[in-house]
């Protein structure tokens, strides 16, 4: 068990590095957390109990943070292999996880649903998620820090999954860290369930499963690519919808690696429309109307949408499943598409 507190004991002053930690904590907005070690833990190595004592925290963090110096056991620094007696105190320094430079900016969000554990938020085309290198704020992430305070505390504003700035649809947002770490482990264990619905140029004759594995681009920075030094990647596909000339496809990933969909799709001879990176430059089906010419010209990012997202709640254990509706851009591109017919 264990209680928060911005009042560091005295006791602990006589070690340097723990004071010095407790001036960045005051500092930076960091927590200090207390435990007491049970006495059925005696004889057990510390490392092997911390989770149990931090909950909210894995195990591989709190030894991080226990090799940092952010831990002290009865006024001094322990190390991870040191044996507890059992009834120890323990102090722990967890760290702002958001950069200091991420501000919370009044952007508005619009939120499908919250709770206490987590949000769950239809992206709009345009938005970055993260601030980065050429998006230094004005993103999803700064918006969050303004509508929900508590998730400076989180890392990466709490952010479970993401979605490239032309991507438009949902994702969940963490509101606790015990809900962050418990959405990671499912997205590890592929039960977090993604849908999307992405209009490709080309004409398969039947859906299926591109199972290559995306690493970095090895000329490109900027892009991903298929590479046998790259992680595993699994994305499905079947046919929603025919056209003359492009096809409306319902995705599902097995895994969440960046541009997944993107790079899958391309590898597969059916890039996205509208995906410069990836998909080259812009085709014009042929004797293309004066209407969808110009839809074509306009859409100026991919033609991607997270339409369906089911997780397993955090707290509750409740299966809950989400769906948004395609963005006014897609669906007019949709609706001026030569169509040969419907598949559903």
């Amino acid at each position: 068990m264990y209680v928060t507190g911005k009042q560091i004991p005295g006791e602990l002053y006589c070690c340097r590095q723990y004071a010095e930690l407790k001036t960045s904590l005051e500092m930076n907005g960091q927590r200090n957390l207390t435990a007491m070690i049970p006495v059925d833990s005696a004889g057990r190595r510390l490392d092997k109990v911390l989770a149990s004592l931090f909950p909210p925290y894995s195990r591989s963090q709190l030894q991080n943070w226990l090799r940092e110096g952010r831990m002290t056991m009865e006024g001094s620094i322990p190390s991870q292999r040191q044996i507890v007696r059992g009834g120890e105190r323990l102090h722990l320094l967890v760290p702002n996880e958001v950069p200091q430079d991420w501000q919370p900016q009044s952007l508005p969000l619009q939120v499908v649903y919250e709770d206490s554990e987590i949000v769950v938020i239809d992206k709009p085309a345009g938005l970055v998620v993260h601030p980065g290198a050429g998006n230094p704020d004005t993103t999803l992430a700064n918006a969050i820090l303004h509508h929900y305070p508590e998730n400076r505390i989180l890392a990466r504003a709490g952010v479970v999954h993401r979605l490239d700035k032309g991507t438009t649809g949902l994702l969940v947002v963490a509101r606790t860290e015990s809900a962050r770490q418990k959405l990671i482990e499912d997205l590890k264990a592929r039960t977090i369930h993604r849908h999307y619905l992405a209009l490709v140029h080309g004409r398969p004759v039947a859906g299926g499963t591109v199972d290559e594995p995306i690493g970095r681009h090895p000329k490109d920075r900027r892009r991903m690519a298929v590479s046998n030094k790259g992680k595993p990647a699994v994305t499905h596909f079947r046919i929603e919808r025919r056209y003359d000339f492009h096809t409306l496809l319902r995705v599902r990933l097995e895994t969440g690696r960046t541009h997944q969909i993107r790079v899958h799709l391309a590898h597969a001879e059916l890039p996205l429309v509208g995906d410069l990176l990836y998909g080259g430059r812009p085709r014009m089906p042929p004797r293309a109307s004066t209407e969808l010419a110009t839809l074509m010209r306009s859409f100026d990012r991919q033609a991607l949408h997270a339409t369906e997202l089911s997780i397993t709640h955090p707290d509750s254990g409740k299966r809950l499943t989400w769906e948004s509706a395609l963005p006014q851009d897609f669906q007019q591109l949709l609706e001026v598409l030569p169509r040969q017919h419907n598949i559903l």
